[in-house]
């Protein structure tokens, strides 16, 4: 009867925080209408979820959301200096690819996602095979060195959370 009610339970729960964030004060008729919403919209896009995502460690998910937050506040410091500090021609920006052990569309986006919102680097594209993410760099005079800290760093951690 619950799983009937809520197929997406992570998403339910992600529907009612944001909603709540977004109304931005607490009230009782807030709270009910993000329930209705995070049980409504689930069910209604139910059908367009033929393969729905598992999850295989979702308590690992908190120390993740914890680490990519530490890292955009580290990498804007690091890119204020550079800003700031460094001229352009001693910059070094480089087109990186990073081969992904990752399979799950999933996985993937949130590695995208994790690359992109990190300052300093953006994801720009996925190969047509989904093995290998395109990744553009403000700063890279070793581009290994961001290879092996985005593998070790996110790739890993998402594969023990997704796969």
């Amino acid at each position: 009867m619950i799983r009937r009610l809520f197929p997406h339970p992570y998403l339910s729960a992600l529907l009612v925080v944001i909603w709540m964030l977004l109304v931005n004060r607490f009230t009782w008729g807030s709270l009910v209408f993000a329930v209705i919403l995070g049980t409504v919209i689930p069910l209604l896009t139910e059908p367009y979820w033929p393969d729905r995502a598992r999850l295989r460690h979702p308590g690992k998910i908190v120390f993740y959301v914890l680490l990519v937050l530490h890292d955009i506040i580290k990498a804007n410091v690091q890119v204020a200096l550079i800003v700031l500090f460094k001229p352009n021609r001693k910059l070094q920006p480089a087109w990186i690819t990073i081969p992904l052990d990752l399979h799950t569309p999933e996985a993937i986006t949130v590695l995208a996602g994790t690359i992109t919102l990190t300052p300093g680097t953006v994801s720009a594209d996925l190969s047509q095979n989904g093995h290998a993410l395109l990744v553009h760099c403000l700063h890279a005079p070793e581009p290994e060195a961001v290879i092996d800290e985005i593998k070790t760093r996110y790739e890993a951690r998402l594969k023990e959370i997704f796969e």
